[in-house]
């Protein structure tokens, strides 16, 4: 493969910028998500919301005016609301969703039309990462590398377990600039448990993140070459954002509605010669749904593992989750109660089996159906 080295500098702050997704429907952790508020914008871990902590993480690297979230009419108030460090206007709302392709198209065109040098980072708000320091420097190599060359770089994280709910990237050659990076030989989507434990054992595979680094001029590149739709929608909304703030909301108002939709990786990442993936070694958690983050909470010796004060008998391998604010503290007690998911809310509550938490999207839906309850999706 060979990459072609552009004329500027490795990338400084002053052509760092960060575009986090954030949208979702905040099925998966019902009931404390909602609609409004899904999984990016209620606290899990610690005292801060994943958006919260997804902004925090890139502070130190990124400045505040370079972050841009993409989210939703519907949350767009919330995600304002929780972030007064960054300014109003970074904060996007799509009309309608259209998947990753539009959201990294526009935030590449709104970054483009404040720095046509600019070097871009899509990042998710949704993602645990609790080794911040290791994810900050792969983020600045990645910056360097994005910022010298025609590449597009996405950041595979080194499997732990044959996970079959994650897509995988193969990795091929390491880069001579940098040999965290490899040149990516192919992208494979969710496989079964026997290909999975095939991809662990032979240490060439990597989990794809979702998260990505490229120039603004790479980006628009690889857009005319395999979306040329998309890259004349990225002209057009970067001349708008160049306009006025409100000139883009118009037209985002009148084109997006018509936008195919289509993720970014089957867009460009599955298409284009140029890929480059960091082997990162970061921990990552995409925390896909309630189970997950029992791997971050602490368990008491039969396997419970709980945010709030919890009597057990006969009870083991269970998650129980509290968000109500009572006072005095609420009693929760299980007895022979396995391998179950609990969670509390002050207006609703979830009981289900470990094994079935992927199914909640149907709870979800069968309450939108009732008038008396809709309220709570």
């Amino acid at each position: 493969m060979n990459f072609n080295l552009n004329d500027t500098a490795p990338c400084g702050t002053d052509h760092r910028y960060v575009v986090i997704m954030a949208g979702g429907k905040g099925e998966r952790f019902w009931p404390v998500s909602r609609q409004a508020t899904p999984k990016q914008l209620i606290t899990l871990l610690g005292t801060r919301s994943l958006l919260q902590q997804a902004v925090d993480r890139v502070l130190p690297i990124v400045q505040a005016s370079h972050i841009f979230v993409i989210t939703n009419v519907v949350q767009a108030p919330a995600v304002r609301q929780q972030l007064p460090e960054l300014p109003s206007e970074n904060i996007i709302a799509e009309p309608c969703g259209r998947d990753t392709c539009a959201a990294v198209t526009l935030g590449g065109a709104i970054a483009a039309s404040r720095d046509l040098d600019a070097v871009i980072a899509v990042l998710s708000a949704d993602h645990l990462i609790p080794t911040v320091e290791t994810f900050r420097q792969t983020l600045l190599d990645a910056f360097t590398l994005a910022g010298q060359l025609d590449v597009l770089i996405t950041l595979g994280i080194r499997p732990t377990e044959p996970a079959t709910g994650y897509g995988y990237i193969q990795l091929g050659e390491p880069v001579a600039e940098n040999k965290s990076f490899h040149k990516a030989l192919r992208f494979v989507e969710k496989p079964n448990l026997e290909t999975a434990q095939k991809y662990l054992a032979s240490g060439d595979y990597r989990w794809n993140a979702g998260m990505f680094v490229w120039s603004c001029d790479s980006l628009f590149k690889a857009l005319s070459i395999h979306q040329p739709v998309m890259a004349k929608a990225f002209q057009r909304w970067k001349n708008a954002a160049t306009q006025s703030w409100k000139k883009l909301d118009a037209t985002l108002e009148a084109e997006y509605p018509g936008i195919t939709k289509i993720s970014i990786d089957f867009a460009l990442m599955e298409k284009a010669q140029n890929i480059l993936a960091a082997d990162a070694n970061f921990l990552w958690d995409d925390l896909g749904s309630w189970p997950a983050l029992t791997r971050h909470l602490q368990h008491d010796s039969n396997g419970n593992c709980s945010n709030t004060h919890c009597v057990t008998v006969d009870a083991k391998n269970n998650l129980i989750f509290d968000t109500r604010k009572t006072t005095p503290r609420s009693l929760i007690s299980l007895l022979g109660i396995h391998d179950s998911v609990i969670v509390f809310t002050d207006d609703a509550a979830l009981i289900a089996a470990k094994s079935e938490s992927q199914r909640i999207k149907e709870i979800v839906a069968k309450i939108s159906a009732d008038p008396e309850f809709k309220n709570l999706i």
